[in-house]
Formats: C-alpha cells, sequence, structure tokens
C-alpha cells in the first residue's frame, strides 16, 4: 500500500483536472486497492467572502492583468482540459466563495467515514462548483453533498453550525507552509517525492509506477524456514 498526500482546493480548476487525470491512471493501472489518497485542505484565498461578489471571468481578468476577453479564453482553455477528461467543465460560470467550511467537512469525512465515503465527497463537491456552479459557502449545498456521499445528517449539522475542524484545516495549511508550498494540487507520493501540480495522465502513471517499485524493492526479502547443525529457525 502506498500513500499519496495531496493539497488542493475546491475552487481550483488544476486541482479537479489533476486529480482525475490521477484516478483514472490509478484505475487504468489496476491498482486501486494498493493506493490511499490523504487529501489535505490548501485555501487559494482564505479570505474570500462568503457571498459571491463578482464573476469569475472579472476576477481572473483583475487578477491576472487581462482583458475581459483574454480572460475568458484563457478560461476555456483551462475548461477544455476539463472536459478532454468527460467533464462537463464550466469554469466560467463558477460561483466563487470562500472554501473553509467545504475543507472542514472533509475533514469531518477522513475522521469518521471510510475512504469510499471521502472519495466520493471529495469528488462531488469538484463537482457542484465546476460542473454544477453551485456555492460551496452555501451550508445547504455541502449538507446535500455529504448527504449524498453517504454521511449522516446530523453529523454534517453539527459541524457546519460549529467551528469543529477548523484547526485540522489550519494544520494543513500549516504543514503547506513549512513545505513550501505555493500552488497547488501539491502531491507527495509516499512520502518520498513530490508533484507540484498537475500531471499528464501519463506523468502519473509513471510517478506512481516509480513510487510502486520503491516500495516494493525496499521491502525485506521473506526469510525461508531452515533447520540446520545447532537446530532449527524459531518463528
Amino acid at each position: 500500500m502506498i500513500t499519496l498526500t495531496i493539497w488542493s482546493d475546491f475552487a481550483c480548476p488544476y486541482c479537479y483536472i489533476g486529480e482525475t487525470r490521477l484516478e483514472k491512471a490509478i484505475e487504468e493501472l489496476g491498482v486501486k486497492d494498493d493506493v490511499k489518497i490523504d487529501y489535505r485542505a490548501f485555501e487559494l484565498d482564505p479570505g474570500a467572502s462568503k457571498e459571491v461578489v463578482s464573476s469569475t471571468p472579472e476576477r481572473f481578468a483583475k487578477k491576472y492583468l487581462l482583458s475581459l476577453e483574454g480572460a475568458k479564453e484563457q478560461i476555456e482553455q483551462i475548461s477544455s482540459l476539463g472536459r478532454e477528461l468527460g467533464i462537463d467543465f464550466k469554469y466560467s460560470t463558477t460561483k466563487y466563495s470562500n472554501t473553509r467550511d467545504a475543507h472542514r467537512l472533509m475533514k469531518l469525512a477522513e475522521a469518521k467515514y471510510d475512504r469510499a465515503v471521502v472519495g466520493r465527497l471529495n469528488e462531488l463537491l469538484f463537482k457542484a462548483y465546476f460542473v454544477e456552479n453551485l456555492i460551496l459557502a452555501d451550508h445547504e449545498v455541502l449538507l446535500a453533498k455529504a448527504i449524498e456521499a453517504g454521511m449522516k445528517e446530523d453529523e454534517v449539522k453539527d459541524v457546519l453550525d460549529s467551528d469543529k475542524y477548523d484547526d485540522e484545516v489550519r494544520f494543513d495549511e500549516r504543514e503547506a507552509m513549512m513545505r513550501g508550498v505555493h500552488g497547488v494540487p501539491y502531491i507527495v507520493f509516499n512520502g518520498d517525492f513530490a508533484v507540484p501540480g498537475a500531471l499528464t495522465l501519463d506523468g502519473f502513471k509513471s510517478a506512481i509506477q516509480r513510487t510502486m517499485k520503491k516500495v516494493k524493492d525496499n521491502q525485506p526479502q521473506e526469510r525461508a524456514h531452515q533447520c540446520g547443525p545447532d537446530g532449527c529457525q524459531l518463528i
């Protein structure tokens, strides 16, 4: 079993694209049972409003000093990468808001539910933002997605109505800062080497195979049981 530790944000297009490529690579290699994904929180904009205050093209143009048309062209190019993976990627009409509560919800899932539920919630939150264009700061949206993933309504409400798991989110972000992480996705392969950014499908396959080979090569050889003049090897 190898562990892939992923820092990402649900408002990051390359995170959704990269994680989809990664999941596809795992599936095509047939190693799903040999790979564990550990999700880590990374807010691109911790100070983002819980309300939608501008359109994505407007925000994009301002951030990258582009014209509105130039921003729309860049957004379309990114969206096309998602559509190549079969995602109905609608980046231009996303509703940008704070993602802290979405990350806290993921921490609840990781603390109390199995890997299948955690993976479903992760996918549903990305889909909510980039495909359904929902507001991730909206607690009704988060509650609905959590229930769809298989989480209990009362547990989810308890977290959303409090600041539970806020410390865990901040811990992830402090760890990222200590590692010098300035952008996401940022993936650490079994604690060995890190990949900043969304690799191609073949790139992810190569990284997984490299990691699994290294783990296999480092495993001690099994000792066969023997008996000799001095007695038998004890188990």
